[in-house]
């Protein structure tokens, strides 16, 4: 007897097979009712639910078998049935078909005879078995269109009820790695110092860890929905409550510091925090948010701030004193009263340097503006303003961020230069002005000072000063710059090329990184 061919894919194939978990399940009333409907329709005495695996052939419903659930697959004809590629297989006498003469169904018990079968096959196009009929009679006329239509009808019914128990599978094997993923979540979640929650897309809050209860000594469930609101401070309700429904409508990540009620009624400031979960489509599924209690980090960093307020008001009144004993000293030695003035005169302007940027309470703030170069400038700058208090020294071009990182040296550099011009250069004369252009070239910051309606330059000073020479050592000692003079005919020409990162902390620590 020839063997049946293997399917094609055949490993594709049986591993198709196992995943629908039928094979050796007990018996099933829908897959009964079938195998009989079939037998009496066809008048046969045997009829299965034949299934082909690797070694055998297993009968998931059978009618006329006597008990048995099987045989070998070297004898099955479903096995031909799924190998020869086609949807039905009929043999209308097994002796005269060289396939079965001398198949010991056919030669011994039950002298099979006749076969129908339609092949049970997969969405994926995987032959599974065949739902067939056998009789002991041979029927040359084989079948009729009405009995091979209702064996396609009635191998559908089986795969439906096959694709019915897969999905069955899938859905109990999902549920069961979902409550298994649920069941980490929670373990992670509860072992967690900060407070977790989770809310439904339209911000219903479901879901809290142990955490938040143990905080909060609130009962579970109590702050469900929007209850969590009424466990913060009166006053950041309001501004948490908003910053929330921002965050739902945009999508954007929650942020926010607010006072959150401890169960023993203490407010203690936390940050809150959280970020959509988006499916395949880009639509949020979910929010997942922590709150980590900042009570004492918040406390420390009040204390480093009222300490630095302090440290640097201490340094403002040091300036004031140092000014006030050099005026002293001048009126007792009246000829070094021009080196006393020049020299509380730098000194006041590293005390307005130091005014600017040092750290200020609400109170002490200056009303400069934000921390700028410009608004630093502008303010150094004030002193030398016209009669109706019009701005003698004009600022155009790129602003750039600003911190004390070199406001000394932008200070004592800009000082020098406003002094000598209000002596020598364009602010001694009543029409006279300077143009400060500054501009960002690249990774450099350019500024260009330009003298315009002073007296006329005839030479070029023969002498460098100490002004010229601390306005140098502050460019190129401290910012790490380039500065150069030209000595135009109509006035003093001065530009400072410096490292963009001179300027400002922040910005060198973005460059770095």
């Amino acid at each position: 007897m020839p063997a049946a061919s293997l399917a094609p894919h055949e490993d594709e194939r049986l591993k198709a097979l196992r995943a629908y978990g039928i094979l050796d399940t007990g018996p099933e009333q829908a897959f009964e009712d079938i195998v009989s409907l079939l037998a009496e329709a066809f008048e046969a005495p045997i009829a299965l639910v034949n299934l082909i695996e690797s070694d055998r052939a297993w009968f998931k419903a059978s009618v006329g078998t006597s008990g048995m659930t099987g045989s070998s697959r070297e004898v099955s004809f479903c096995a031909h049935s799924i190998a020869s590629g086609r949807d039905q297989l009929v043999v209308p006498d097994a002796t005269t078909d060289a396939r079965f003469a001398d198949n010991p169904l056919v030669t011994g018990e039950p002298q099979l005879r006749f076969y129908a079968g339609h092949v049970l096959r997969t969405p994926e196009g995987h032959a599974l078995g065949a739902l067939c009929v056998h009789d002991i009679k041979a029927r040359p006329d084989g079948i009729t269109p009405l009995q091979s239509r209702m064996l396609e009808v009635l191998a559908g019914q089986v795969m439906a009820q096959f694709e019915l128990r897969r999905a069955v599978k899938e859905r109990e094997e999902g549920v069961k790695a979902l409550a298994e993923s649920e069941s980490k979540f929670r373990a992670i979640a509860d072992s967690m110092p900060q407070m977790v929650w989770s809310t439904l897309p339209d911000g219903f809050h479901d879901y809290y860890n142990a955490r938040w209860y143990e905080f909060t000594g609130v009962p579970p469930g109590s702050t469900d929905g929007e209850g969590w609101n009424g466990m913060f401070h009166p006053e950041d309700q309001e501004r948490a409550w908003a910053r929330w429904q921002h965050s739902l409508q945009t999508g954007e990540l929650y942020e926010i510091e607010y006072r959150l009620r401890r169960h023993d009624g203490v407010y203690r400031w936390t940050l809150g925090r959280a970020q959509p979960i988006r499916d395949e489509h880009g639509s949020i599924t979910r929010w997942f948010g922590t709150c980590t209690d900042i009570d004492d980090l918040k406390r420390m960093e009040q204390g480093k701030e009222l300490l630095s307020q302090e440290l640097s008001h201490r340094i403002k009144n040091i300036f004031a004193v140092v000014s006030a004993l050099i005026a002293l000293s001048a009126r007792e030695h009246p000829e070094a009263r021009a080196f006393a003035s020049a020299v509380r005169n730098r000194i006041n302007a590293l005390a307005r340097a130091h005014e600017f940027v040092r750290p200020h309470s609400e109170v002490s703030k200056p009303t400069v503006g934000d921390t700028t170069l410009h608004t630093f400038l502008g303010a150094l700058f004030r002193a030398y303003a016209d009669g109706d208090g019009r701005p003698r020294v004009r600022i155009e071009g790129e602003d750039a961020t600003f911190d004390d990182q070199a406001a000394t040296s932008v200070a004592l550099l800009f000082h020098e230069l406003a002094t000598n011009a209000a002596k020598y250069g364009a602010l001694s004369a009543p029409g006279g002005h300077v143009l400060l252009r500054t501009r960002k070239a690249g990774d450099r910051f350019v500024l260009t000072w330009t003298e315009v309606g002073g007296p006329e330059v005839s030479e070029i000073p023969a002498r460098t000063g100490f002004g010229t020479s601390l306005a140098t050592l502050s460019v190129e000692g401290q910012l790490g710059g380039r500065l150069e003079r030209q000595w135009l005919p109509g006035g003093l020409v001065v530009e400072a090329d410096l490292p963009a990162t001179a300027l400002s902390r922040r910005r060198a620590a973005l460059k770095s990184t």
